[in-house]
């Protein structure tokens, strides 16, 4: 299931999310997620994806903002039908919260913009008795 799908300039990012029960420690306060995105060049001309810029929000309203090079150490080059996948991880002080961002992608001539990732949802299930 898809949590979250944007397109911005014919590249299209999608992300599922989930609960990490194993990596986190509700008793001391600590959630882990996992977030899995996939970058799709729908366009016609060849990307790279240079930066990127997160806004984390958690359920008491606190946030974080995170920017830096690339994704998970890496710069990737898309040309027009190729996509590019990577999981990173996200912890939290709280069983609920938000991402959303951006990233800055730039074409083979050097024109530079950015994308829209699409808010979603990070959020430890309910228990079922």
């Amino acid at each position: 299931m898809v949590d979250s799908e944007a397109t911005t300039r014919s590249i299209q990012v999608t992300v599922r999310s989930s609960y990490v029960p194993e990596r986190s420690l509700p008793a001391q306060g600590r959630w882990f997620f996992s977030y899995r995105i996939r970058i799709s060049n729908r366009g016609s001309v060849p990307v790279q994806l240079l930066n990127r810029h997160w806004v984390i929000t958690d359920a008491h309203g606190g946030m974080e903002e995170v920017r830096g090079p690339g994704v998970i150490g890496e710069q990737p080059v898309m040309a027009p039908g190729e996509s590019h996948e990577y999981t990173s991880f996200c912890p939290l002080g709280t069983p609920f919260g938000t991402m959303e961002g951006s990233y800055e992608m730039v074409t083979e001539d050097g024109e530079r913009f950015w994308v829209k990732i699409g808010q979603f949802t990070l959020s430890q299930p309910l228990a079922v008795n």
